[in-house]
């Protein structure tokens, strides 16, 4: 099985067991974050977890799925949102902590091909799409996942939406559009950046980084939970100031994402 497969596998079944189990131990935090962050955030909880001996319990979705969980109930205590309006809402709704919304950054979106399949999407970039050999292009749904709408937008920037829609297949996240194009059930995708650099992707196949200017900037945003009163727990807190130290802001750079100079840019 792939690991996007079973990495969207996990947050899933993860999710479920949230919802039913007992309450967990005062030293675990539990996070919900999109799926964007898959591997970043993989990496950034297990140093968590070494440095501090807190356990970083993460679950993966679209930002609107989750924000949905969320406000049914679901005991998160932290959530990283793909979409800044989704963790602007939990605050106005008071499901966040007042002052706690952080822009921790900017998402980037990559056209992903295999490797076998003999498009140089490099140099074609979006125009690779057109090609008859592109049957089924996957993306995140639009109706609840930040990057299937930057991908709409990117694809009417271009001036290839008509010509490419009646091929166009979407993933419930993210994670699951990349994993549709790295199976082979697309042929190719047009995913996070952050996906598209990871070491299997990297390894299987070629992308081409959209220009930040083909769709509304993607600025992402953490939040505090509060749903019964466990985000003021210092585990909670721990990790929530983690994410915005030196370490985590490394990683999310290193993982395609955009992190210096945000949250003035987005406050003005």
């Amino acid at each position: 099985m792939h690991v996007l497969a079973r990495f969207f596998l996990f947050g899933y079944l993860t999710l479920l067991t949230f919802c039913s189990a007992a309450p967990l131990p005062k030293n675990e935090v539990r996070v919900a974050a999109a799926s964007d962050l898959t591997f970043a955030l993989e990496k950034i909880a297990k140093r968590f977890e070494q440095l501090t001996g807190n356990r970083a319990k993460v679950s993966f979705g679209s930002s609107g799925n989750l924000y949905a969980q969320i406000r049914d109930g679901a005991p998160f205590d932290v959530f990283f949102s793909a979409d800044l309006e989704y963790a602007r809402r939990l605050q106005e709704e008071q499901l966040a902590l007042a002052g706690s919304l952080y822009v921790y950054a900017r998402g980037r979106l990559a056209v992903w091909t295999r490797a076998e399949s003999g498009l140089d999407v490099e140099s074609l970039g979006i125009k690779a799409l057109q090609s008859s050999s592109m049957r089924k292009i996957a993306i995140a749904n639009p109706r609840h996942a930040p990057y299937g709408r930057a991908a709409i937008e990117t694809l009417r920037h271009y001036g290839v939406y008509e010509n490419v829609l009646p091929r166009l297949i979407y993933g419930e996240s993210i994670s699951q559009a990349a994993q549709f194009a790295q199976s082979g059930a697309a042929d190719a995708g047009i995913i996070a950046l952050s996906l598209a650099v990871s070491p299997e992707m990297k390894a299987s196949g070629i992308h081409w980084e959209v220009p930040e200017e083909a769709h509304t900037p993607l600025n992402q945003a953490v939040v505090l939970l509060r749903h019964d009163k466990r985000a003021t727990a210092p585990a909670a807190r721990r990790f929530f100031e983690w994410v915005s130290g030196e370490y985590s802001r490394s990683v999310l750079r290193s993982s395609g994402f955009v992190v210096d100079g945000l949250t003035n840019e987005v406050q003005k």
